[in-house]
């Protein structure tokens, strides 16, 4: 009853064959894409560091305080951030969050123009929305190995791994949140002669933005999400702290690091929720 051996499907050797040829053509199209993202994350990096860690603190619980109007959320987000350096895991969290950052900026410039495309066109939105849900439930060290392969170790791979996993709620929310937008409104918008640039950039676009909102905020997330399985390709930062203290068995270190994460999070959950809370409010 088991399969017939004689059945075989050489599956592996044909995408291993594929990816050496990619491996070889595009070489140098490849090393022109590492050098742009290495630059971006560089200087993210480079700018967060040379920050002093108090003006990093004053400037976080002064965003907390603007967008949710609420005097505990500094209090407890500058807590967080003194045990992040009192751990002494300050410039690994900033590396860490430079990681993200480069990656959310990456992806926001990918994603929202592909799901303005999607909420546009309806041939556009049955060819992507198979290509998301692939990677939505791809397993991401299935497609670590060929990024691995054509950029090599370090902080690039984590953050081209971190685009394929956060791109695509950005998407799906920008789609969306265009679709939404009622008919009448865009009916009336072109009644009074506007173009469908116009309608796009005066009228879907602004109505969008609360959803847009939500999507980058999703989209930061499952980006921070990244960063430990980012750390198996090279990537520095909280995440290494985190895949250092497993291969030694330190479980203090791996925990201090896993914590300094759970901070990082609810900041920029916080932050980023009442940013998106704040508009929807504007727009009613």
């Amino acid at each position: 009853m088991d399969f017939p051996e004689g059945i075989t499907i050489p599956f592996a050797k044909w995408v291993n064959t594929f990816t050496d040829w990619v491996v070889v053509t595009f070489d140098d199209f490849f090393d022109v894409i590492s050098d742009i993202i290495r630059a971006i994350l560089l200087r993210i990096e480079d700018f967060l560091l040379w920050l002093p860690w108090f003006v990093v603190i004053i400037l976080v619980c002064f965003a907390a305080w603007w967008f949710t109007r609420r005097w505990y959320m500094p209090v407890i987000f500058a807590v967080f951030l003194f045990l992040i350096g009192s751990f002494g895991l300050w410039n690994e969290s900033m590396e860490t969050l430079s990681l993200v950052l480069s990656g959310v900026i990456l992806s926001l410039s990918i994603g929202i123009p592909i799901g303005i495309l999607m909420g546009r066109s309806n041939l556009a939105e049955s060819i992507l929305k198979p290509v998301l849900d692939s990677m939505q439930t791809l397993p991401s060290f299935v497609y670590l190995v060929p990024i691995l392969m054509l950029f090599g170790m370090g902080n690039v791979p984590g953050v081209i791994a971190t685009i394929v996993y956060a791109m695509p709620p950005v998407i799906r929310l920008t789609s969306s949140g265009i679709r939404q937008v009622s008919p009448d409104v865009i009916e009336a918008a072109s009644a009074f002669g506007a173009k469908p640039r116009q309608i796009l950039v005066d009228v879907q676009l602004p109505l969008a933005i609360p959803s847009i909102l939500v999507g980058i905020n999703q989209t930061t997330m499952m980006a921070l999400a990244m960063v430990v399985i980012a750390s198996m390709v090279g990537a520095g930062g909280l995440g290494q702290e985190v895949l250092q203290g497993l291969q030694r068995l330190d479980i203090g270190r791996g925990f201090a690091a896993g914590i300094s994460i759970v901070f990082l999070a609810i900041i920029i959950d916080r932050i980023s929720s009442a940013m998106a809370t704040k508009q929807q409010i504007k727009e009613r």
